[in-house]
Order: C-alpha cells, then sequence, then structure tokens
C-alpha cells in the first residue's frame, strides 16, 4: 500500500470560544452562529445547558462542534496542547481588548453575566482581556465582539478582509 504525504499549512493558528454556567440557554445561539461565520474550530459550554436556538438561523450546530465540560475539572484536562486560555472578564489587571495580541492557538472563556469567571478559573488563565464600558454586555454579544477583534488582527483568517 502507498501512502501519500499531503503538506497542510494552517498560518493562522485556530481558536474555540464558550460560556462557564451560562445565565440562560438564548445566549449560545448568537455566540454559535457567530463561532461559525466566523471561523471558530469548536465552541464549548461548562456547567451549562443548551437547546436550540432559533438565532442560529445558519444551522451552526451541523456546522461545527459544541462540546459540554461537566466541571472545571473536566474543561481544564481537555484544552487541546499548546493552546492558550483567554478569559474574557472585567477585571482591573485585564487588558483591553483593542490592545491585545490574539494567541495563535486560542481557547476564549467567558464567564455568566452575572456571576463572571471564579477565581480558580481566571487563575488558569493565560490571558485575561475586558471589553470597555461600566457593566457587562450580554455575552453572545461579548464573545461576537471578541472573535470579530481576532478575525480583524490576524489577516490570514480572512485575507480578502484585509487586502479590500
Amino acid at each position: 500500500m502507498h501512502l501519500c504525504k499531503v503538506k497542510t499549512k494552517n498560518n493562522h493558528g485556530y481558536f474555540a470560544i464558550g460560556i462557564y454556567q451560562g445565565k440562560t440557554e438564548h445566549n449560545l445561539g448568537t455566540l454559535w452562529r457567530t463561532a461559525y461565520t466566523l471561523g471558530a474550530a469548536y465552541i464549548f459550554t461548562i456547567d451549562c445547558k443548551y437547546k436550540k436556538q432559533t438565532s442560529d438561523v445558519v444551522r451552526a450546530w451541523s456546522k461545527i462542534p459544541l462540546f459540554h465540560y461537566r466541571t472545571v475539572e473536566d474543561f481544564l484536562s481537555n484544552i487541546p496542547f499548546d493552546c492558550q486560555l483567554v478569559g474574557i472578564e472585567l477585571t482591573n489587571d485585564a487588558t483591553f481588548l483593542h490592545e491585545f495580541d490574539h494567541p495563535k492557538r486560542a481557547i476564549y472563556l467567558l464567564g455568566a453575566e452575572n456571576n463572571g469567571l471564579p477565581q480558580r478559573l481566571l487563575d488558569r488563565c493565560q490571558h485575561l482581556v475586558k471589553l470597555p464600558g461600566n457593566s457587562s454586555l450580554n455575552v453572545g454579544v461579548t464573545g461576537s465582539i471578541v472573535i470579530h477583534d481576532r478575525v480583524t488582527k490576524i489577516p490570514t483568517i480572512f485575507p480578502e478582509y484585509h487586502n479590500a
């Protein structure tokens, strides 16, 4: 049997985005649609539920995977090799999104609007990022803004956007 070698090249890395203890099931539909549209590898939840969303008009559930992690430990033990965890949280030591350089391989983690991310997750993040404002946005909107920022800062993801 002859096996042919195929070389692949991924200049921009990959990313995933997810929610810890989402307040409502509705937030994930918008996030999933944005994640699919702008090139996420997958989305995930930690300790929360998901049901089919009317906001998911592109049927993103059929195009990129959704992983459910029952516990924080389950999530942390399944982060891909050499992938950096980026917490999105309104903390004093977080970097503003417009100043942030996205890692090549990133997992973006959002907390619920009412509780945010617990300290044990914040301590595991290699980066903390925040959006401007005097209170938190809807988690689906926040995630969509973060994904858009990544796409606009890494020209190899959508080169046609940068060459326009």
